[in-house]
């Protein structure tokens, strides 16, 4: 048996494995390297661990020790809560709101899953607060974070133009970003149509508020006439009597959060400006922007470093030494030379996009990622289609489907139903949802990006 022919039997047991046990697929990615790489190739260690991505691991480190400060020290959450005051009472305006929330937080170096996490719980609050759709608000959420997710200080857009530098192929990672959030923001606009939110436009949060009023002062009334006392007078606080020294307290301390929290954001501010604007490595700039964050304010960063996301950068790190080996077994010519003697380079694109949906729908799109670009490079370098517009169909349609149940985005706006939606119903109209998008969403995206080679 071939080389090649063992690596994808590797590569398959490993993408296999991991959907189905709780096992990183970069662990794996780094056995797979071993074995193949000294067992069949007959490699030394020192050869295989040459393909350990090192700026990747910096930028990763970087870029998610950063999020985790500005998540610890309360800047993302105040972002938040500003944000949806901006709404000026329009209910409608809330799901795009949440939209926009999530897309800058990933655009900014978030993980996606880490920028769901956050927004959605607040989100889906919200719709149950006001009446939206948590279907809507859930996807908006989604939506929102994969819309963002392949800006240049992004993870998934340092991951793929990483890869694609690194080949000769022509490269344009803002083609890349604005694919993603075009492609994001038009699917949000059809669900915003479709569930509910043109009701929404004549809502206002004023009329929450008042009924929300007329309830609490029913159950006051009730438990006046029972002979139980509900309020304290109007001179009092929710809790009891006001205790002005305490609130000059609570005052001093806000102010005191406040400071860490604005240098935060102009960290943030700092890091597009330097990496974009001067080309500086992205993560040295965000390791740098999160030292002096650290130093700034150390209660507030305490922690952050168990909450890089160590399992995303295992997953990365080990599945781009996993592929460096694959280049040396051949398989990755191996694979774009079948995919070219299919004779028809359109079909081709086609049928790599539906593969990254498919498997991202279950698994890892950083991962799919990962692995799926290398493979189509030698069949993209022989110029008989638009490089940049396969890659841009394939991040979209890779990513896209990360609103199933069974990715950890659509499991956490699952997770996060309100008490009062039925679980049950709810997880059903996801995983419908998600039907639709893996089966039209490659189509969709392979014919607006790549049939027409405008890209």
């Amino acid at each position: 048996m071939s080389a090649p022919i063992i690596s994808i039997i590797i590569l398959a047991v490993m993408f296999l494995t991991a959907t189905l046990l709780p096992v990183n697929m970069g662990a794996l990615a780094f056995v797979g390297a071993f074995l193949l790489g000294t067992v069949f190739l007959g490699m030394e260690t020192a050869d295989i661990l040459a393909n350990f991505p090192g700026g990747l691991f910096l930028t990763l480190v970087g870029v998610t020790y950063l999020f985790a400060i500005a998540q610890g020290n309360g800047t993302i959450d105040l972002l938040v809560r500003g944000s949806v005051r901006l709404v000026g009472g329009r209910v409608a305006l809330i799901p795009w709101i949440m939209f926009i929330i999530t897309a800058v937080i990933t655009a900014v170096g978030a993980l996606s899953p880490a920028a769901v996490a956050i927004v959605a719980p607040i989100a889906l609050g919200f719709a149950r607060k006001y009446k939206i759709s948590p279907l809507l608000m859930g996807m908006m959420v989604i939506h929102g974070a994969q819309g963002g997710g392949f800006s240049p200080i992004a993870v998934y857009g340092v991951i793929v133009n990483s890869l694609i530098s690194t080949t000769g192929l022509d490269a344009s990672p803002t083609a890349v970003f604005l694919s993603s959030l075009i492609f994001n923001f038009l699917i949000a606009v059809v669900l915003f149509i479709v569930l509910g939110g043109r009701g929404l436009l004549s809502s206002r949060v004023g009329h929450f508020v008042e009924q929300a009023a007329e309830a609490r002062m029913a159950v006051s009334v009730g438990a006046r006439a029972g002979g139980d006392v509900a309020f304290k007078g109007f001179g009092s606080g929710i809790y009891g009597p006001r205790d002005p020294a305490g609130d000059g307290a609570r005052e001093t301390s806000t102010r005191a959060e406040r400071i860490p929290q604005l240098i935060t954001v102009a960290g943030l501010i700092a890091l597009a400006v330097i990496a974009l604007g001067f080309k500086v490595d992205v993560g040295f700039v965000a390791i740098t922007i999160a030292v002096i964050l650290a130093l700034v304010s150390p209660a507030a960063q305490k922690g952050a470093v168990n909450k890089i996301s160590w399992s995303t950068v295992l997953l990365i790190c080990g599945m781009l030494t996993f592929v460096g080996v694959l280049e040396e077994a051949g398989t990755i010519a191996y694979v774009s030379d079948a995919v070219a003697n299919l004779g028809m380079p359109l079909l081709a694109a086609l049928l790599i996009c539906y593969i990254g949906a498919i498997v991202s729908a279950f698994a890892s799109s950083t991962a799919i990622l990962a692995a799926l670009i290398p493979l189509a490079v030698p069949f993209l370098a022989s110029g008989e289609i638009g490089a940049i517009g396969v890659i841009c169909a394939l991040a979209v349609a890779s990513t896209i489907v990360d609103v199933s149940p069974f990715s950890t985005n659509g499991a956490l706006v699952l997770a996060n139903a309100p008490d009062e939606v039925d679980k049950d119903r709810f997880y059903k109209q996801i995983l419908a949802y998600s039907g639709i998008v893996v089966v039209a969403g490659p189509a969709i995206a392979w014919a607006v990006l790549v049939l027409p080679g405008w890209l």
